[in-house]
């Protein structure tokens, strides 16, 4: 009767969200969803909330009687309104000018140190509840272990992603990863299950399975992606955007159990043993049932106990996909999808599983084929429907997921396919005012402003991507432009004005000052496979790694250009700025340059 009421999809389209969520942040609102804006007719916000309740209550007006006064207010009092449209873009529109950073190392430490502050020694994540994974901020730190040696780094992430991994955010059935939890311990999930989630957890275990080689993260991993390709997986190989929390119209339904059904599926025989590793109780952890967690036992059991659990848990998991399933959300997003291709890539290249990278390069090939147009990606389809042109976020992660594949196959064409990407982007997206990129292309539908994608939430910033994107393809390619295009964003970039939201810039920067140039030279993959498995068993997140025939076609200030192998045997040299090793051939000795200090683990 009153208003045209528009419903976005935040993920379809978050540049929309992101125009109106800075409004009502403008407001002095904390900001949430659902998130309820009034506009003019043009579009441009004048008031709005977070959440109104059906019926008046502790103090909240209810939606209905809001509706009604803003209404009253468009028609009897526009002065008003006019007033907060005016303020209101007034703000959105407003450019801070911003003071340049020197790029260098003291300010990684201290951003480090101070985050590290903030973390929970004993439970893991940042203090308080509700924890969200923070992958950004877990990787930025771990960076800080192996930049400063420092173990309280390591030992932070390794104590949230061990907490992450026994929690009740962790599906112990089925695999993967749910959104967040809305405790301190990890133990009571939203168990809504992102794919971003689960592809960021993926790569962080990944890693700290390098470090540690603690079996938890390898089945973790292992698990995840095999949750990953039984229920979001969709035909042609890219991945589903989310699995709901609720099925019957209640959350986390589908997920946790009662006393007497565990001991129905699993027999008197079985029941007392698994209850215990598994915190199953009559009285249950969460609202009268039990949601499956190993916080109490955490450490690893006898190989045989181990073997018996997991033979308890598949019966579990048969009586639970008798279950009404929750529904996925099956529309295909490039950025996502650009992520979990990175990490799967990332995951098998580590744990030597070809066929986990055959299904990041399966995905890849669905993004390029179907999302793609005219060397420019889609951010979204779902049966047959594009939202084009995409954003700024999709070509980030697809390049990233490009360098993830290069990596794990050394197969040039990746490198060619994301400079391409890199150069669609830089003309669509890039903001020449204030080094880096807008969230929507340039050509895209007109909003009321241009909305940037400067900080880190749940997912990576496009800006924070592409520095670290820039900065590889700058020692892979040795193209000067692409590092000046990082170098300006990275010194551009608010870092200070919100250490939380700046995490992966920060992670940018210490890969743009401490990368490592590892050239194999050797005719094939194969001659060279000795040596690259040593890399591998040494790797670093600042590792970039380039397999070339002959030397002489590396960029002429390459510092590994010209060099040859030694008496045709498959040779490597370990670059750090200018300065070159001399050519390797051992695998014990390549290690060792890569990694001269092994960092402290525990």
């Amino acid at each position: 009767r009153l208003f045209v009421n528009i419903k976005v999809d935040r993920e379809e389209r978050p540049d929309i969200d992101q125009i109106y969520m800075a409004a009502l942040h403008a407001l002095g609102e904390q900001g949430g969803w659902p998130l309820t804006m009034f506009l003019t007719p043009d579009g441009e916000p004048i008031w709005g909330g977070t959440y109104f309740p059906k019926e008046s209550r502790f103090g909240r007006p209810s939606f209905v009687s809001v509706l009604e006064e803003v209404a009253r207010l468009f028609r009897d009092e526009p002065e008003k309104i006019e007033n907060n449209r005016r303020l209101l873009l007034e703000t959105l529109r407003e450019r801070r000018a911003r003071a340049g950073h020197a790029v260098d190392r003291s300010l990684l430490d201290q951003a480090a140190a101070r985050l590290l502050g903030f973390m929970d020694p004993v439970l893991g994540g940042i203090r308080g509840a509700p924890k969200f994974p923070q992958a950004s901020l877990l990787d930025m730190l771990w960076r800080a272990g192996y930049r400063t040696g420092d173990s309280r780094y390591r030992d932070a992430v390794l104590t949230t992603l061990r907490k992450i991994a026994q929690g009740g955010i962790y599906d112990h059935l089925g695999g993967g990863f749910a959104r967040y939890s809305v405790d301190d311990r990890w133990l009571v999930p939203h168990f809504e299950k992102m794919l971003y989630d689960n592809a960021q957890l993926v790569e962080l275990m990944t890693a700290a399975w390098v470090e540690t080689r603690d079996p938890l993260f390898a089945e973790r991993v292992k698990e995840t992606i095999a949750f990953l390709v039984r229920e979001m997986r969709l035909p042609g190989g890219a991945f589903a955007a989310s699995i709901d929390a609720d099925s019957e119209g209640h959350e986390g339904k589908y997920y946790v159990w009662s006393a007497a059904e565990v001991a129905e599926v699993l027999g008197p025989d079985e029941v007392g043993f698994f209850s215990t590793i598994y915190d199953v109780t009559p009285a249950g952890n969460f609202e009268g049932a039990t949601i499956l967690n190993r916080l109490d036992h955490p450490d690893a059991l006898a190989p045989g106990d181990e073997a018996r659990l997991a033979r308890d848990r598949a019966q579990l998991l048969a009586r639970r996909e008798t279950r009404i399933r929750p529904a996925t959300d099956d529309k295909v997003l490039a950025d996502w999808n650009g992520l979990a291709i990175a990490a799967i890539a990332f995951a098998g290249a580590t744990f030597g599983r070809p066929d986990w990278i055959g299904l990041a390069r399966e995905a890849a090939a669905f993004i390029f084929a179907t999302l793609s147009r005219d060397g420019r990606l889609a951010h979204a389809w779902r049966e047959g429907k594009l939202v084009h042109p995409g954003l700024a976020t999709d070509h980030a992660a697809m390049i990233k997921a490009c360098l993830a594949l290069h990596a794990a196959t050394l197969e040039p064409g990746h490198v060619e396919t994301a400079v391409a990407l890199a150069g669609a982007v830089r003309r669509h997206h890039w903001d020449a005012a204030d080094p880096g990129y807008f969230l929507p292309a340039d050509d895209a539908e007109a909003l009321i402003l241009r909305p940037r994608s400067t900080t880190d939430e749940a997912t990576p910033s496009a800006n924070s991507v592409m520095a670290a994107n820039l900065v590889r393809l700058w020692h892979l390619t040795g193209d000067d432009a692409l590092r000046a295009d990082a170098d300006a964003i990275l010194t551009a970039a608010p870092i200070a004005e919100n250490l939380f939201a700046a995490t992966g810039m920060l992670s940018a920067l210490d890969l743009r000052l401490g990368a490592i140039d590892l050239v194999v030279v050797a005719p094939t993959r194969d001659a060279a496979r000795t040596l690259l498995d040593a890399a591998r068993e040494a790797w670093t997140p600042n590792l970039v790694v380039m397999l070339v025939a002959d030397p002489g076609t590396l960029p002429p200030h390459h510092p590994a250009s010209g060099k040859s192998a030694i008496a045709g045997t498959a040779s490597a040299y370990v670059c750090r700025g200018e300065t070159c090793s001399l050519p390797v051939t051992d695998p014990t000795a390549l290690a060792a340059l890569i990694r001269p200090e092994t960092p402290v683990s525990s």
